[in-house]
């Protein structure tokens, strides 16, 4: 790894996974990007991506990140509009995020690296894969897929109506409207519901101390930017489950697909397609699209089989 265009902060904050962090900068349409990210551990490195959500934060790979840099050296990374990386009042877009991804790979990684990804962030990982594969050598030396998804949660739950949920984020984007809706989709009850539904699959792994935490990440300045792209389906990497599919057709690099035995019907039973058809390796385990978080002993140990082979 390198630390070109990095920097790095004395502590870690509390929602961090325990390592050194650092900054990345950047600029998309001349506007000055900060990305947060840690490193924990030595050796081979390995990066950790999030899955999008309103909550997300690289702190929901603390567990793994914990177990993994035992052996190797973890890159957990924050995407912009969430956590700790800026957040601007500018369109979030599949554009921005694919650049800004590919830019800190670039920097940071001075050869192809292992790749974990977590829900939604895994199109945008295969995306680039696929470029890569008809142009050039990959980013990635091996990709791990936990709980894959590819569509934002609203046109999951009611269909591709895409022009209403341009509107709905063009209303979530005005300063008063906008706060009051994101207020209503972000109060500790109703995170405590998604959690209970989508998230994690024991209710009691459903904390105060988790839903406060979460609840916190909300708070931050200009945080429904980007919450509101992710929940429109404004984020997706591809738009149709068609071209998600051929992400994986053929496979642009060796995959591994981590599929939680109670993920939500809808992604199940996409995920169980590419596990049959498009030669991914799989590996099945108890949790649903949060498993990275509620389960990380078990997912560690079963992906570490295969982080000895490909980084042996």
């Amino acid at each position: 790894m390198t630390g070109n265009n990095s920097t790095d902060a004395i502590v870690a904050p509390e929602g961090g996974i325990g390592g050194s962090v650092r900054e990345h900068h950047w600029s998309w349409k001349d506007k000055p990007i900060v990305a947060a990210y840690e490193v924990l551990g030595e050796g081979k490195p390995i990066l950790l991506l999030p899955s999008l959500s309103s909550v997300s934060s690289r702190s929901e790979m603390r567990g793994l990140a914990q177990r993994l840099s035992q052996k190797y050296q973890v890159v957990a990374l924050d995407w912009v509009g969430f956590g700790d990386s800026s957040r601007l009042a500018i369109a979030h877009t599949p554009a921005l995020y694919e650049s800004f991804l590919r830019n800190f790979i670039q920097t940071i990684f001075s050869e192809p690296v292992v790749v974990v990804a977590a829900g939604h962030s895994a199109a945008y990982v295969m995306e680039i894969a696929a470029k890569a594969y008809r142009s050039s050598t990959p980013p990635w030396r091996w990709v791990v897929l936990v709980s894959p998804t590819w569509r934002g949660p609203l046109p999951t739950a009611m269909g591709e109506h895409r022009r209403f949920y341009r509107i709905l984020q063009l209303l979530i984007n005005l300063p008063i409207v906008g706060q009051a809706l994101y207020f209503l989709n972000t109060t500790r009850g109703f995170l405590k519901f998604m959690y209970g539904r989508h998230v994690f699959a024991e209710s009691q792994n459903i904390t105060p101390d988790l839903i406060q935490q979460k609840w916190q990440t909300t708070k931050r300045r200009n945080a429904r930017f980007a919450s509101a792209a992710f929940v429109t389906g404004a984020l997706d990497a591809v738009k149709k489950r068609e071209a998600w599919f051929n992400l994986f057709q053929p496979l642009p690099i060796p995959v591994l697909m981590v599929i939680g035995d109670k993920m939500p019907h809808k992604s199940r039973a996409e995920v169980e397609v590419l596990a049959h058809f498009s030669g991914v390796q799989v590996h099945r385990m108890p949790g649903s699209l949060g498993l990275h978080e509620e389960y990380p002993e078990e997912l560690a140990q079963g992906i570490l089989p295969f982080l000895a082979k490909y980084l042996s």
